[in-house]
């Protein structure tokens, strides 16, 4: 009898250990005035990784960086089982505002990763690479850059472009962007995900090198707070 509870308490500590992890996120978006496209927050193994900084940016990536189209990641991710909470906010994520869920993980979905494309910007994107999750319960707080995918040179011209490899911005959701800008470059020195210059902008509404007000769109990371709550 002795040696079937010691079983059974092991049995028990043993689904413990092996249990989902239940988690409340919030996102706050810290910027003056970007919006986040449709975010994506994913919950995988160790070995996976939506971005990593100095290499080369997937298709998926570049499709969300440069268009906020977060279907192609998000199907890379559920082909791996990955565990994957796409669009709580309903749409965009405005300056200042907090979006909140619960998610639930599989036991080997331990690390954590986030992306949302930065609006207006022609490849900028807000992410979180691969962050292992607490196991201690808790609330745990971040602070997330902005990165460029390094697919698109930054002209900081809103033209409506927002298909992979169709250079210009697609919008400015403030609608205090400018018109008739001639470009603020037409290189770019790094060809991979990197940390992000920010936007520089000017304060022409109807010509210069830029679209974006330097007054209302310009911003330096970080870009979003997250926390985390284990329970």
């Amino acid at each position: 009898m002795k040696n079937k509870l010691i079983a059974m308490v092991l049995s028990t500590a043993s689904i413990a250990t092996a249990s989902a992890a239940d988690l409340t996120i919030s996102l706050t978006n810290l910027t003056h005035g970007s919006h986040f496209t449709p975010l994506l927050f994913s919950a995988h193994d160790a070995e996976q990784h939506i971005f990593e900084i100095g290499t080369a940016a997937s298709t998926s990536l570049q499709a969300m960086a440069e268009g906020g189209d977060i279907s192609g990641l998000a199907s890379d991710l559920t082909a791996l089982n990955a565990d994957t909470t796409t669009n709580p906010a309903n749409g965009l994520t405005a300056p200042g505002q907090t979006v909140n869920f619960d998610m639930t993980t599989m036991p080997s979905n331990t690390h954590l990763s986030v992306a949302a494309m930065i609006l207006p910007t022609n490849d900028g994107f807000v992410g979180l690479d691969s962050l292992e999750i607490p196991t201690e319960a808790g609330t745990y707080t971040y602070y997330l850059n902005g990165y460029d995918a390094g697919t698109e040179i930054n002209d900081e011209i809103i033209n409506g472009a927002g298909a992979p490899g169709a250079p210009g911005v697609p919008a400015d959701p403030l609608g205090q962007g400018g018109s008739n800008a001639t470009g603020l470059s037409n290189s770019e020195n790094n060809a991979s995900v990197h940390i992000h210059r920010g936007v520089i902008g000017d304060t022409d509404p109807a010509g210069g090198a830029s679209d974006l007000d330097s007054r209302v769109h310009r911003w330096l990371n970080p870009i979003a707070r997250l926390v985390v709550e284990v329970k």
